[in-house]
């Protein structure tokens, strides 16, 4: 249960990023809103999936993997580039987390 924890805490997070930069530095109200919304519930679900988690890693995981999901989707939704660095640093996070969870610590 506690990945299922994690994954919904992780995708609170990304939306918190995608509607933080609709806020326009919170003078949007709606998106406003919609940030300090999902900010909580992502915080919520994450203290949920720390229940089982190590926090150093549960948080490492959290932002680990939002990051990637903000990165890839910046680019498909937002027509962000996505350069041979970032792929190359997704990669990288991605091999991070897998090392993570084979360390046995999760």
């Amino acid at each position: 249960m506690h990945w299922l924890y994690l994954a919904v805490a992780v995708v609170f997070e990304i939306a918190v990023a995608l509607c933080a930069g609709k806020a326009q530095g919170f003078t949007e109200r709606g998106w406003t809103a919609a940030t300090l919304v999902t900010g909580g519930l992502g915080t919520y679900f994450l203290s949920r999936a720390l229940l089982t988690f190590d926090v150093g890693v549960g948080y490492a995981l959290w932002t680990s993997l939002a990051g990637v999901g903000i990165t890839l989707l910046g680019a498909l939704l937002f027509g962000q580039r996505l350069t041979v660095g970032k792929a190359v640093g997704i990669a990288l996070v991605i091999a991070g987390v897998a090392g993570l969870q084979l360390s046995g610590t999760v």
